[in-house]
């Protein structure tokens, strides 16, 4: 998803979102918690550890490792990476991170386009890296990253639409999309996020002439439909931002792989963490399934979706999972399609992604499934991935979201029709870590002082800020958190008991569908 704007912004339509669909499971007992942000132990000036142990390889943890080793404040400091990874033979070199890792595939949308002013600022920094190609070894080269343009769209009212094409009608300031995020401090709706991020763009191209003069509003479906350029459309009213694309996930990982094992400062470690090794008031280290303990002064927990198996999260960040589906194409279906934009439909969740190596990617980036799981870190069930790694059956989506990606194709490719009905070379959940907001959590825990710091709760769009993202986890390790994040990312103190809320459910007007999906029952539907 991705975003430009201007003006101002009149209140919105009403929303009634979707009923959950009933069941007995816990997780459809939506709770309300209420929370307080806690900030980073600052009592006493930060001194780096001997010893730094990070949980994960992924973009969080990967970004953190390598930002490390390349500040001097650090260089006596002994940093380790652990991960499951993944090795393709018994005797080949484990690849870090994991195949079923949320960074890894074979595109993630790159976009400065936000409803938030402070993350569409740090996304607009992020992109002019991806975007430098000017060596085989800059981040965007070589394919990393491709540069095709975003159509950001949702369904609106007809009074949304008057609103959007015409801002000033309202008395809210021009500066960003901040007006709007005061206004809704409850449930968002795709079309305040566009709108919100349109404003957060024409904020942006004032200082950017090349931004300005490839951001464009599309005020109807027939301009929706001009600018995706494939006959099909989606949503009701948007814009295009030219000043976007897509990454190949997986060489970007490998690239990011490849600068931190060159800094040889960081030593990796398979294995699987069980748990962590604590005492009342300090987080020492980890145990691996293997037995293996591996001790440190701070441990930095960036285990992505699987960070609620190993500590307490709950109110805070669950998993869920996001249907995903390749669809094979001939050399001739693809060169018809390699002009088209990324199209994004905020309401649906639904978005394609032009294609490569002859396969088309659709997916849907929603409020997800549910995979309700024992855990030793809360009293309640907790969401935890599902894979193919984890369990070699799951390699098929649920009928409801086969139907839904289905839709997708029909409504944005409406002349390819082969493509409709098409099997599907590869279908999967990708899981992500939501938070109520929207917000990535970036704190050392309260209990644990400054032994334990949490990197985790990427939401879905956390992937595109790798160029920027380890430097802003390691500013916070320091206790330079920047100001305009302070209480985005800080540690959030809920309810405790009945009053913690047993689902997580992201309200920041991004997602599509029905919250509160359990993954087993929507799979049972399959007959």
């Amino acid at each position: 998803m991705d975003a430009d704007a201007s003006s101002s912004v009149p209140s919105n339509p009403a929303f009634t979102p979707s009923p959950s669909p009933t069941s007995s499971s816990p997780f459809h007992n939506f709770g309300t918690t209420t929370s307080t942000s806690t900030a980073a132990p600052t009592s006493s000036p930060f001194s780096p550890p001997s010893s730094i142990l990070i949980i994960g390889s992924g973009v969080f943890g990967l970004s953190t490792a390598y930002a490390l080793a390349r500040r001097d404040v650090f260089s006596n400091t002994t940093i380790t990476v652990v991960d499951r990874a993944s090795s393709p033979s018994p005797s080949s070199t484990p690849v870090f991170p994991a195949r079923d890792a949320s960074s890894i595939d074979s595109s993630r949308i790159i976009r400065g386009d936000y409803a938030d002013p402070a993350y569409a600022a740090l996304a607009t920094e992020a992109l002019r890296q991806w975007r430098n190609n000017d060596s085989p070894g800059s981040l965007g080269a070589e394919g990393r990253y491709n540069e095709c343009g975003l159509v950001l769209v949702a369904d609106a009212e007809p009074q949304a639409l008057s609103a959007l094409a015409n801002p000033s009608s309202s008395s809210t300031t021009p500066n960003s999309g901040a007006s709007l995020l005061e206004q809704h401090n409850a449930k968002k709706t795709g079309i305040d996020y566009v709108r919100a991020s349109w404003e957060n763009a024409v904020a942006l191209s004032a200082q950017d002439a090349e931004l300005a003069s490839r951001i464009r509003l599309l005020p109807d479906p027939a301009a929706i439909r001009d600018a995706v350029g494939t006959g099909g459309t989606s949503g009701t009213t948007g814009y295009i931002n030219g000043y976007a694309g897509w990454a190949d996930a997986d060489r970007s990982m490998a690239w990011l792989y490849s600068r931190v094992a060159a800094t040889d400062r960081v030593s990796f470690v398979q294995g699987t963490v069980s748990a962590l090794v604590h005492t009342d008031d300090a987080v020492t280290g980890a145990t691996l399934a293997s037995g293996q303990t591996l001790s440190a002064d701070l441990v930095i927990l960036a285990a992505g979706a699987w960070t609620p198996s190993l500590l307490d999260l709950s109110g805070q960040a669950t998993a869920t999972g996001q249907a995903v589906a390749y669809l094979p194409l001939t050399d001739e279906e693809q060169a018809s399609l390699s002009g088209m934009p990324v199209l994004l439909n905020l309401t649906t969740g639904l978005f394609i992604i032009p294609p490569s190596n002859n396969t088309l990617k659709v997916a849907r980036h929603a409020y997800g499934y549910l995979n309700p799981s024992s855990s030793t870190t809360s009293r309640n069930p907790v969401s935890l991935p599902r894979t193919n790694l984890t369990t070699p059956s799951a390699l098929s989506l649920p009928p409801e979201a086969t139907s839904s990606l289905r839709s997708a194709l029909r409504e944005m490719l409406p002349s390819h029709t082969e493509l409709h009905d098409r099997p599907f070379s590869q279908e999967r959940l990708c899981w992500y870590t939501d938070t109520p907001t929207g917000d990535f959590i970036i704190s050392y825990h309260p209990r644990y002082g400054r032994s334990l710091f949490v990197a985790t709760g990427g939401s879905g769009h956390g992937f595109k800020f790798l160029p920027v993202l380890g430097d802003k986890i390691v500013d916070a390790v320091e206790g330079r958190t920047p100001e305009e994040f302070v209480d985005k990312w800080a540690w959030k103190e809920t309810g405790e008991g009945s009053e913690r809320a047993v689902v997580v459910v992201t309200e920041d007007g991004s997602r599509g569908g029905v919250p509160g999906l359990v993954l087993d029952e929507e799979m049972a539907r399959m007959g």
